[in-house]
């Protein structure tokens, strides 16, 4: 749920879990340390690539769900840092404001596992 520091040896960066009242949805993130390569995916389904940028660091705009997100990419010589925001929100604070806005449950009818979400 916080924010990932890595010191990128690899492409793949961060992987995030978000709880929204559709499920439960899958961000992984890609970030090439020296072509800028950015490569975002919801659920296993990419949803944006950029495969050569000069410029390391800035913002990726994309939907999860409903929900309008966004990586934020800062970096400090060769560290990158990356932030997940969700309609505007960190992931915690937006985290926080949906447990304050609803309430699920989980209930299970004939085997099968269903999710009851009431937004408050």
């Amino acid at each position: 749920m916080s924010d990932s520091v890595l010191d990128l040896n690899d492409d793949l960066v961060c992987t995030w879990e978000i709880r929204l009242p559709d499920g439960i949805h899958t961000v992984t993130f890609e970030h090439g340390s020296t072509s800028g390569k950015r490569v975002i995916t919801v659920d296993g389904v990419e949803v944006l690539r950029k495969n050569w940028l000069f410029k390391l660091v800035g913002t990726e705009h994309f939907k999860v769900g409903s929900k309008v997100a966004e990586i934020v990419i800062d970096s400090s010589g060769m560290v990158f840092q990356y932030t997940l925001r969700i309609d505007n929100k960190s992931l915690q604070k937006f985290v926080e404001a949906q447990a304050k806005n609803t309430r699920t449950w989980h209930v299970t009818l004939d085997e099968t596992e269903h999710r009851v979400v009431l937004r408050t």
